[in-house]
């Protein structure tokens, strides 16, 4: 069976909402074995609203509507979807009873206008909403037609949630086939997305048991999700499995997870595997790589910490960077990235040290040094490596490509 999620309000379509339901429903979806294959997002318009119901109840074998189930006059949904059923709503004795009450309880005075809240659909199960004032519904449609499933659920997350679980997934699983998805996400470092797919097409398209999707994530990362359906979650899992073994044997080391997990977050754990320490000197990323180290918890077990060296001055009194060195070869260079790696780890009497140096951009650059231009170098107490990069885009993308670079550099030399 495959669903459509319609999340109804106006204010999600503006750049201060999001829709973050649908994220949860989609998740526990899957977990029945339903596959999404629509989302919608529709403003508060009856015309609107009324045509994305009768377009997803045409398309669809699950439908599920979230919010506008309010009592303000831009709460349409009920309306709405009864117009796309073709069936009538009838106002709810049980429902209204139980809003006064509900009022009554908060010694508060309940307005006529919440009164559309005890309009139900005919035919459908009545969802109690234990923690808000809207009730949601549940309607199985079996006739000549074919079968369909229509869900109504409240906005807020917090309602939403519970009535999921507490009254939705029971009804659900009785309804379903058995099926079940299993899934897998490797990620790749520093292989541009064009590149990967050339070498993971020859692998993937034949294998018609899995759904394969290849995502360019922040700048030096490919995503690979991996999901597959069956009728055991035994044989979902080695479906996805097999396909992920095949395509590590294809990217070998430059694949940094098979979970999903963050570049970071891979560093976190060879660090602790090693019982190894870091420390950093940045220069053109302004701190942003000692930001992703710390946004890990617990990552005050391996990083020490470190400085922003923005100018040639503090690279020379917190990293021990000669100021001949920089007078010599400029501030961007491989012999400076050097020295910031070497001087911070001494400092730090960390394991490893970081040095970053390069041009953000928009200005700064030269024919000699262009934006983009940046060298990342890793030391530890035997070996310095400095890799010397072009990287394209804004300021910001060049920022998070050099600390992409500097993670995935320390993450090979732990792998050793």
């Amino acid at each position: 069976m495959n669903a459509e999620i319609i999340a109804i309000g106006s204010e999600l379509l503006t750049p201060f909402r999001q829709d973050t339901d649908s994220l949860y429903l989609t998740a526990k979806l899957n977990e029945l074995g339903v596959e999404v294959s629509f989302k919608t997002v529709v403003g508060d318009r009856r015309a609107d609203l009324t045509s994305a119901a009768q377009i997803a109840l045409s398309r669809a074998d699950i439908v599920i509507f979230v919010g506008g189930l309010g009592p303000t006059e831009d709460d349409l949904t009920r309306e709405c979807v009864a117009v796309a059923l073709g069936r009538p709503l009838a106002r709810s004795r049980q429902i209204i009873a139980d809003l006064r009450a509900r009022f009554a309880a908060r010694g508060w005075k309940m307005s006529d206008n919440n009164l559309q809240q005890a309009d139900v659909i005919e035919g459908a199960e009545v969802l109690p909403n234990a923690r808000g004032s809207a009730p949601g519904q549940f309607i199985h449609i079996s006739d000549a037609g074919g079968e369909a499933i229509v869900i109504l659920l409240p906005g807020p997350p917090h309602e939403l949630k519970a009535m999921f679980e507490e009254q939705v997934l029971f009804r659900l699983s009785r309804l379903t086939p058995a099926r079940y998805i299993a899934h897998r996400e490797l990620r790749i470092a520093m292989i541009g997305e064009s590149a990967a797919d050339a070498r993971a097409a020859k692998i993937y398209k034949p294998r018609a048991d899995v759904e394969t999707t290849i995502l360019a994530g922040s700048p030096g990362e490919v995503q690979f999700h991996l999901r597959s359906r069956a009728e055991t979650m035994q044989q979902a899992q080695k479906n996805v499995d097999s396909l992920a073994a095949a395509l590590e044997d294809e990217f070998e080391d430059a694949v940094f997870s098979a979970n999903g997990e963050s570049l970071e977050q891979i560093v976190g754990y060879y660090l602790q595997m090693r019982g190894a320490t870091l420390a950093v000197a940045e220069s053109c990323t302004g701190g942003l790589l000692a930001e992703r180290i710390t946004s890990i918890p617990g990552s005050s077990r391996y990083f020490l910490g470190g400085a922003v060296v923005y100018t040639n001055s503090l690279k020379t009194s917190l990293a021990d960077v000669p100021s001949s060195l920089i007078e010599q070869h400029g501030a961007v260079s491989s012999q400076v990235a050097k020295a910031l790696a070497e001087g911070i780890r001494k400092r730090c009497n960390a394991t490893l040290g970081v040095g970053i140096t390069g041009v953000a951009g928009p200005g700064g650059g030269t024919e000699k040094k262009p934006v983009g231009l940046v060298y990342v170098s890793v030391a530890d107490e035997t070996r310095t490596e400095v890799v010397e990069r072009n990287y394209p885009g804004d300021r910001e993308r060049i920022r998070h490509w050099a600390t992409q670079q500097a993670l995935d550099l320390v993450r090979r030399r732990l792998m050793v």
